[in-house]
């Protein structure tokens, strides 16, 4: 339990938002914008950035197009390419926090230890690097890809040569004309591997699952088209509206199982055209419905395995010695560099077990190893704490910009109902995050995320999905753009709004 601390001059404010990546930086402009003034952004790295400042592997890009993959209120008119790369996605964040003034708001190298609610003063207790801080609001805009997944066997830490985490990426390590071991065949190894495969004289892949995977249409932007874009009234928004409606075709094939199978057929179809070698192939086929894990696209991958200094170890690996790596099958490969593309914890929010309730109840304990919220965003029994991309919210196809967004849209409008009646508190009823969780999680049980036969991090130890949304975006979106008073308890003066109807039906 944080003790409870005077808060020291200027570090009393009305918001404090807690991370300041795509999300945070999104809060605080949406805030400000809405006349939220007095707002802080605590980060603890030396810049701003999340996700696409700590992943700075070779190869690392945004498998969702550029062009719908940033803010609609802030859009880039010079991306160079369909889907942009790291360097090109930190870089808007960048120029972003500076054309909207955050450098007065955002305070970097602050980590945040803990937070308790003060119920006697309305308010949230932090305890940071930098000392206490006091809010009456608080934003968590930690994100779902934070805490980088290590490998867990034995031996590792007897391994010889570097290991490197793609999360962790050391850039001093030179990989020209050595021997690579990459565990992992998600999202990063897809990228990654390519790349490596390039400079090292010789790679090996040990791929636990085989991913489906789509081909990458990622081409550079002409600069005429950019030209048009910026110049020509509404071809911006109609690009973006129509790369939001392919993103929510696919999402429709992953809430009906019999529409993936179709998808599957040109997921097998560019695995064939890509992979010759039979044996292979079978080995890169996966044996679970598409969509059961998250889609992955590129054009480089399978042409990169069937290099000849490329082989593929298709098992998990077992133990790690001085200079190999040994599957569960038994087979060992030599490698002087190891890496890791095992991913994060995306179901562990990192301050989850340092912030407290009134009670003294941390919100892992409230959780019990199940995340829930209410529209993803609030949780009972935590006033006046708001989640961004919290859990149910995304998919496996869904833009989480676009999602973000309607987040935003949510959280100001209920700071402004806050402001408007003077209550100085408000919490999620528990009848209202009971219905809606229990509507979500029916809705899921229909859904490939549920029943396409895999093991993947949308689902709890227990099996409970924690993390998917089940029905469109535009559902999403209409949901969270209306604030309803009736879903919260209220502190203060001012009139309560009406009951939230308890049933599953209401969603």
């Amino acid at each position: 339990m944080i003790p409870a601390q005077a808060s020291r001059p200027g570090r009393d404010v009305r918001v404090v938002v807690v991370g300041a990546g795509f999300s945070g930086i999104g809060a605080a402009i949406r805030l400000r914008q809405a006349g939220f003034r007095d707002v802080v952004v605590l980060e603890k790295a030396p810049q701003l950035g999340g996700t696409w400042r700590e992943n700075t592997y070779p190869g690392c890009a945004c498998d969702v197009p550029s062009t719908l993959y940033s803010y609609s209120f802030a859009p880039d008119t010079a991306w160079t390419r369909v889907f942009a790369g790291q360097p090109e996605i930190h870089a808007y964040l960048r120029t972003t926090a500076e054309r909207f003034g955050l450098g007065e708001v955002l305070r970097c190298g602050v980590r945040v230890r803990g937070a308790r609610w003060d119920p006697a003063a309305a308010r949230w207790r932090l305890e940071t690097s930098d000392g206490p801080y006091s809010a009456a609001v608080l934003v968590l805009a930690t994100g779902p890809w934070h805490v980088p997944r290590p490998l867990e066997v034995p031996g590792i830490e007897d391994f010889a040569g570097p290991v490197l985490h793609t999360a962790r990426w050391d850039h001093g390590v030179d990989l020209t004309g050595r021997r690579v071991a990459v565990v992992g065949s998600g999202a990063s190894a897809v990228q990654v591997v390519p790349e490596i495969a390039s400079r090292a004289a010789e790679v090996r892949l040990f791929q636990r699952t085989a991913p489906w995977v789509l081909p990458k249409p990622d081409l550079p932007v002409p600069a005429a088209l950019n030209w048009c874009l910026d110049r020509v009234p509404g071809a911006r928004r109609a690009l973006r509206a129509g790369q939001f409606g392919i993103q929510e075709g696919l999402g429709c094939a992953f809430r009906h199982p019999e529409l993936a199978r179709l998808v599957e057929v040109g997921a097998r179809a560019h695995l064939r055209l890509a992979v010759r070698d039979r044996a292979t192939r079978r080995a890169l086929t996966p044996d679970y419905r598409l969509g059961c894990k998250r889609l992955l696209t590129s054009s480089t991958y399978y042409q990169a395995l069937s290099r000849p200094h490329v082989h593929l170890h298709p098992t998990a690996v077992a133990t790690v010695r001085e200079k190999e790596v040994v599957g569960a099958d038994g087979t060992a490969a030599e490698a002087d560099v190891l890496v890791t593309a095992t991913g994060f914890r995306v179901g562990e929010l990192p301050l989850a077990e340092s912030l407290y309730d009134a009670d003294g109840r941390t919100l892992r304990e409230a959780w019990a190893g199940e995340p829930q919220a209410y529209l993803g965003s609030g949780v009972s029994g935590f006033p006046n704490l708001f989640l961004l991309l919290g859990p149910n919210l995304l998919g496996g196809s869904t833009s989480a910009i676009s999602v973000l967004e309607a987040q935003l849209t949510y959280l100001t409008a209920a700071l402004t109902h806050l402001r408007r009646t003077g209550h100085t508190a408000l919490d999620v009823r528990p009848a209202a995050q009971a219905s809606y969780n229990a509507a979500v999680q029916e809705a899921l049980a229909s859904t490939v995320y549920n029943t396409g036969g895999c093991t993947s991090y949308y689902l709890a130890p227990s099996g409970r999905n924690t993390f998917a949304w089940p029905w469109s975006t535009g559902r999403l979106v209409r949901l969270l753009s209306r604030f309803d008073p009736g879903a919260y308890t209220w502190r203060g003066p001012g009139v309560r709004g009406p009951e939230l109807p308890e049933t599953a039906e209401a969603f």
